[in-house]
């Protein structure tokens, strides 16, 4: 089977804004929502806390919804190891994210989903996050496997190390993913476990061993 599907050499999208640093998965997903199994409500309480203390929150602003393209401060993703941080933030419509750098076993849950996080300079964050809150529904264009970013006349570097980007420029960042539809010819969902058809098994304890490996430091979208 081929894997054109799979494969993330490109995504883009419009952009979303999230300012700060050490933005923990406790803050993307609260420690209450840790009960669910399947992940299938989870984004909706994506940022839950931060969103009813801040109405101003840029999840809860209508300028961004439909974005896919998160960009986000240094260290994002640090704190618990829980999947659930990416699986919230995926399934709200993310499909890329852009920071400082990312939490190490986050950035590992986030390559086994097949979202690309790749590290820019502050300067470069800054202006970013600054150019998309000016104009929100601007394509923002990131290239897995020219390590760039790309937003109206402007590209700015951002890097991922090599042994993620291959697998997700090559399409092979979840063969259990590829080896379910490849037996049932349905399945679309990262996770065997959230599917009602191929619900033979999560990925979840080979994510975070995956993670301890991945990281050097630091759907609406259109993926190629």
């Amino acid at each position: 089977m081929s894997t054109l599907d799979f494969k993330r050499k490109q995504i883009v999208g419009r952009g979303i804004p999230v300012p700060g640093n050490d933005i923990d998965t406790d803050r993307i997903i609260p420690a209450r929502f840790l009960k669910e199994v399947t992940f299938t409500t989870m984004g909706e309480h994506a940022f839950e806390d931060a969103k009813k203390q801040n109405p101003e929150h840029p999840f809860n602003s209508p300028a961004y919804k439909g974005a896919s393209v998160l960009v986000v401060g240094q260290n994002f993703g640090c704190g618990s190891s829980r999947e659930h941080a990416p699986q919230a933030l995926m399934r709200w419509g993310i499909a890329a994210i852009v920071g400082g750098s990312f939490g190490e076993i986050f950035f590992g849950n986030c390559v086994m989903l097949g979202i690309p996080c790749l590290r820019a300079s502050q300067e470069d964050l800054e202006w970013l996050q600054r150019e998309i809150g000016r104009a929100p529904q601007s394509p923002v264009s990131v290239d897995v496997e020219n390590q760039e970013v790309k937003l109206g006349n402007r590209t700015v570097k951002a890097t991922i190390p090599d042994g993620p980007r291959n697998q997700l420029v090559q399409g092979t960042w979840d063969s259990t993913a590829r080896r379910s539809r490849r037996r049932r010819g349905s399945c679309r969902t990262s996770l065997a476990s959230d599917c009602a058809e191929c619900g033979s098994g999560s990925t979840r304890t080979r994510a975070l061993k995956s993670s301890r490996r991945s990281c050097s430091g630091p759907l609406s979208a259109r993926r190629s």
